[in-house]
């Protein structure tokens, strides 16, 4: 558990840093790359829930889904606040780990950019798989 959550204060502190490198735009890095994490978290839990549709229960629905929708945003979004934001923790973070040695640092930014391509790609994968299926005969 704790090189999990280790691991997830390395993928803020990557984004954060990335966002300070973007130029102009690196006002409200901790903000964004939070942010950044909420939206990593809701597409994890998109793509399962559409592979558990797909090759699970084709006949489950959720009703309008509004409702679960902005619990599952709110279970993602107020942990991360508390985590990050609530007493500049964050800041403690990015001291951490603007220690590491570059070498570790550098295989540590493939390692994120890869996981967060990966999020993506499964979640475009995940919408796909779903498009190739014949959902009127499901209804």
């Amino acid at each position: 558990m704790k090189r999990l959550k280790k691991a997830y204060y390395y993928l803020f502190y990557k984004l954060y840093r990335w966002y300070e490198n973007v130029g102009s735009f690196a006002f409200w890095s901790d903000w964004k790359a939070a942010l950044s994490l909420d939206v990593i978290a809701i597409f994890i839990g998109i793509s399962f829930f559409t592979y558990y549709m797909i090759f699970i229960d084709r006949y489950f629905r959720l009703g309008d889904g509004k409702f679960l929708l902005i619990g599952y945003v709110l279970l993602i979004a107020i942990p991360n606040y508390f985590i990050f934001h609530s007493r500049n923790q964050w800041k403690d973070i990015v001291k951490e780990f603007d220690l590491l040695p570059k070498k570790k640092n550098r295989i540590g930014g493939w390692l994120v950019t890869g996981f967060v391509l990966l999020v993506i790609t499964n979640m475009v994968f995940a919408f796909y798989l779903m498009s190739q299926i014949d959902w009127a005969k499901y209804r």
